[in-house]
């Protein structure tokens, strides 16, 4: 909305014209969104509390988490009322790809928020049955991925980049495209959703992984840096730069309040939706692979959880004390704190080495 405004008036006022700039515009939807959150945050997490929304903890985990029963939850609709407010004051509005994504975080948004409900309503750990909270995500999924599949206009749109390699690209197909797209979507919107079981754990690395991508999308919408860096060029993904700026900016304030101890978490709400969102820009500038490396703390999460729940059907045993992977290692004997800023510092390592993909190749 603002960009209208500016570019309305640029014609009278020749300074306004820097706010065509997406970097500008990137660093002010952070900061906006972050001035969002740190503003009515309190007073949503006063609202959570009066009307009881508090967290219902498992009794088969670690009994450290038993003093976190009661905990607002359902936070993350402060993180996504932030990420939507800030991207209508400074992104492009005309460009399919920024309401692709924010629909696509609301979809996934609205899915986490029914299940949030049913726990905080019935009491419920398990909230939406699994089958149900599938079908309506692969639903979603499944709709952007056509959408994108439809509106793609060249190749290096649909192709497969490998990264560290400058000329390799695996054409895909329309209906390749589509199946990955879907699983790419899907698939890190439940990472994120199983990643989210401690004070921060989840918050920081998807702050971290969304700043990366804002680079990789302002690079996929410039042709120049894209021909240097031999990256594929994406007309209009650029302004994806602006979404992933606010998502972090969003991140960052709700870490105020979601680090140890936490004062609110952010539940399915904000987990779902943050994660359909990485990877719905990923699937976008084309940068699937690298996606998975960056989150490469969210993909040891989910295998985690497969291996445990395969071995326990085949043999009978478990591999970990528990899944997900963080709660093994409390059960070790790790503190909370110990195992998020740990996470923390290997997501900061993978994510410098995806970013490394850009210029190594």
């Amino acid at each position: 909305m603002l960009l209208w405004l500016f570019q309305s008036l640029e014609g009278d006022v020749h300074a306004f014209n820097v706010f065509n700039y997406i970097t500008l515009r990137a660093v002010l939807a952070s900061l906006t969104s972050l001035t969002i959150s740190f503003v009515i945050g309190p007073a949503v997490i006063r609202k959570l509390t009066e009307m009881k929304i508090g967290q219902a903890v498992r009794t088969d985990g670690p009994q450290s988490h038993l003093v976190k029963s009661g905990t607002p939850t359902m936070g993350g609709a402060l993180i996504l009322v932030s990420i939507v407010l800030s991207t209508l004051f400074w992104g492009d509005l005309d460009n399919h790809y920024v309401w692709t994504v924010l629909l696509t975080t609301l979809g996934f948004g609205l899915v986490g928020w029914v299940d949030d409900y049913r726990k905080v309503v019935y009491r419920n750990p398990k909230g939406l049955s699994a089958k149900a909270k599938y079908f309506w995500q692969s639903l979603i999924g499944l709709a952007t991925a056509l959408y994108l599949a439809y509106s793609a206009h060249l190749p290096a749109q649909t192709d497969l980049i490998v990264p560290f390699f400058k000329h390799v690209a695996i054409p895909l197909g329309t209906l390749g495209f589509v199946m990955l797209a879907y699983f790419v979507i899907v698939g890190t919107s439940n990472a994120v959703n199983l990643t989210d079981g401690l004070d921060g754990l989840a918050i920081m690395p998807t702050v971290m992984v969304a700043s990366a991508l804002s680079i990789f999308a302002y690079v996929a919408g410039h042709a120049v840096f894209s021909h240097y860096l031999g990256e594929p060029h994406i007309p209009g993904a650029g302004e994806l730069a602006v979404v992933c700026a606010a998502m972090a900016g969003a991140g960052l304030a709700f870490l105020w309040f979601n680090a140890y101890p936490a004062e609110v978490f952010m539940g399915d709400v904000g987990a779902l939706a943050l994660g359909a969102a990485l990877g719905t820009v990923a699937v976008i500038v084309r940068q699937e692979i690298v996606l998975l490396v960056m989150g490469g703390v969210f993909v040891v999460e989910t295998l985690s959880v497969m291996i445990q729940v395969l071995s326990f059907k085949l043999t009978g045993k478990r591999v970990f004390r528990m899944a997900p992977l963080h709660h093994h290692f409390e059960l070790k004997g790790w503190k909370e704190t110990q195992v998020v800023v740990r996470f923390w510092i290997i997501t900061m390592m993978l994510v410098l080495f995806g970013l490394s993909t850009l210029k190594i190749r």
